[in-house]
């Protein structure tokens, strides 16, 4: 086994130690959950026949007995959304693979499934956020039956994945494998995609040649196939060790799809408590494997979302991860593939190439994920150094490419396109932000320009089309963090800030809001807290400001002379009523929202310092 990068090591330390009280309480729960025994031997004859009332009979006998496994399905599946619209025949799948393997399955419970590409830029994306939270409770719900051994998850795309693994550590005693859709098949190159987002952007193309690119984009069954939030969830989940191994960029609808599919219903009969190879999700989501994620986040140069996400789910694992744990990691990480919006090719190209399994090979060998964790293949990190391939009797694993097919979409550790993993923390008196920088240029890492402030992007649209952004400037939208409005993606900026940086502008985005997963070429400091909504600095800055956004040194600042900056007066958020697409409904989660860099959590107090 490879020697382990200094700073890896020091990370997983610096996790552990800061978690040490509230990992301990969570494993004693974890454990006096899984000293009680067989969850249904509790029950009452009468709780017992209403949870299997209506099983089919053979079913039904096998439940009676007490002592085969019982595995909670728990799906995110619509018809709507073309990630999710592939789980619709997983259950009766997996229902017949865990006869197969002795047991029984339940659909235990479904869970919401939002998009973010079908509410960019509209009202529903301030509930996006929020709905992380709403599915961890609703996949609590479904299994606050009591009468499961073991668990299997269907999702895929942005708040879901995240939602549903807070939701099983929870439950963290029981196994559970995540079971992905995979992603559509190819459809129009990302950039050409891009170039005509930019002309209709210039008004240079109408809405029909828009929507007939979308539509050529977004074509069929299967998630969203650019290296956005969907995306880096899969490859966590891999990298993790909550999927079986290769099973995440299969596509929808194929004989190895299927064959994963049954082969996950499969397994995670053998690893409950019931048998000799018990694996509970509390114990394979630890320190270790928190870590693995953002390593693999940043070797791909995946989603921002994620530093909010792992750190809510490593909250409910019982551990305490912040920002500065993502920026050393950052500097010792290499950039090892170019996925658009990092690069052209999709991650359908990505997994031709070599995929997860060349991928997690080169981070083992060069010491940069730990190996000797536990996962759902019944191995260490290691087995996940292979890819799934059709076999007899159903799906075998052979061992991944030692080479890449493709050096312009994934390299070796020796030949990365970074020495780094392109994010940066960045500090000053504006508060506390990140930057992904793997897709902006170099030159384009710093910018020190005069502030145009707006409370929300509609206005920044608005004055993008009366040619009212002139000159270099740094673009600030306040009011847009999770206590303000639940924190919508300001994705929909993306094109129009493109379009200016295309014509020799300089410019650069400070926000207490998010951007896409797909966050591209525009340098953006997002997630900026204290949010406005709790008093921060942002809402202290006037037009004409001069901010000084620097990637590579790390700081974010209003260059305002210090007794004008501290005299100054904090804008007041105007956040009182927001009613329409149900966000009235949604009051008391911003009123409880932690700070970005806190996880955005709504369920667990927030202390001062997460506010």
């Amino acid at each position: 086994m490879p020697a382990l990068n200094t700073a890896v090591a020091a990370v997983t330390r610096r996790i552990e130690a800061r978690s040490e009280s509230d990992r301990a309480a969570y494993l004693d729960r974890l454990q006096a959950a899984a000293d009680a025994g067989p969850v249904r031997t509790g029950l009452s004859c009468t709780n017992l026949a209403h949870a299997f009332a209506a099983a089919p009979d053979g079913d039904k006998a096998r439940l009676k007995g007490l002592e085969q496994a019982n595995v909670g399905i728990v799906s995110a599946y619509n018809d709507m959304l073309s990630a999710h619209q592939p789980l619709e025949r997983f259950p009766g799948l997996l229902k017949q693979a865990v006869r197969e393997a002795g047991g029984t399955a339940q659909f235990a419970g479904g869970v919401p499934a939002m998009c973010d590409g079908v509410t960019q830029g509209q009202p529903g994306m301030e509930l996006s956020l929020f709905s992380r939270d709403v599915i961890a409770m609703a996949t609590g719900v479904a299994l606050s039956h009591n009468t499961f051994d073991a668990g299997l998850c269907l999702g895929v795309c942005d708040k879901i994945v995240p939602g549903l693994l807070i939701g099983a550590l929870h439950f963290g005693h029981l196994p559970f494998i995540f079971v992905p859709a995979g992603p559509m098949t190819s459809g129009m190159p990302n950039d050409e995609k891009a170039r005509i987002r930019g002309l209709y952007a210039e008004g240079k193309v109408g809405r029909d040649a828009l929507l007939e690119s979308e539509t050529q984009s977004y074509h069929g069954p299967g998630t969203c196939t650019f290296y956005g939030t969907a995306n880096s969830n899969q490859m966590l989940m891999e990298v993790m060790g909550l999927h079986l191994p290769g099973a995440a960029f299969v596509n929808p609808n194929t004989p190895l799809r299927d064959a994963l599919t049954i082969a996950a219903g499969h397994r995670v009969s053998r690893i409950t408590a019931r048998g000799d190879e018990y694996t509970p999700v509390g114990r394979v989501i630890d320190a270790r494997a928190i870590v693995n994620g953002i390593v693999g986040l940043l070797a791909t140069g995946g989603s921002t979302n994620h530093t909010i996400h792992m750190v809510a789910i490593a909250r409910a694992a019982g551990l305490h991860v912040d920002w500065s744990d993502f920026d050393t990691l950052s500097r010792v990480v290499p950039l090892l593939t170019r996925i658009y919006p990092n690069g052209q090719a999709d991650v359908n190209h990505f997994h031709a190439a070599g995929g997860m399994g060349f991928l997690i090979r080169e981070l083992l060998d060069a010491g940069l994920l730990h190996e000797d964790v536990m996962t759902v293949a019944g191995e260490g990190l290691r087995a996940y150094a292979r890819e799934p391939m059709l076999a007899e009797g159903g799906v075998g694993w052979q061992e991944a490419p030692t080479q890449s097919a493709d050096q312009s979409v994934v390299r070796p550790v020796a030949e990365p396109f970074d020495a780094d993993g392109g994010l940066r923390v960045l500090d000053g008196n504006l508060g506390r932000a990140v930057i992904k920088t793997s897709a902006v240029r170099p030159d384009h890492r710093r910018i020190e320009a005069p502030a145009r402030v707006f409370n929300d992007q509609q206005a920044v649209l608005a004055a993008f089309r009366a040619g009212e952004l002139e000159g270099d400037f740094v673009c600030v939208v306040r009011g847009q963090g999770p206590r303000a409005n639940g924190m919508p993606e300001l994705h929909k900026l993306t094109p129009e800030l493109g379009v200016l940086q295309s014509r020799g502008q300089r410019v650069a985005l400070v926000t207490d809001g998010r951007m896409s997963g797909a966050s591209g070429k525009v340098p953006a400091a997002i997630h900026l807290h204290p949010e406005g909504a709790s008093g921060g600095a942002i809402s202290c800055i006037r037009d004409g400001d001069l901010i000084c956004l620097d990637a590579d040194a790390g700081t974010l600042e209003a260059r305002v002379p210090e007794a004008e900056w501290t005299a100054r007066e904090v804008e007041p958020i105007d956040n009182a009523v927001q009613h329409g697409i149900g966000r009235e409904m949604f009051a008391g989660f911003r009123a409880m929202a932690s700070s970005a860099e806190s996880g955005a959590i709504t369920f667990y107090p927030v202390t001062a310092t997460e506010a």
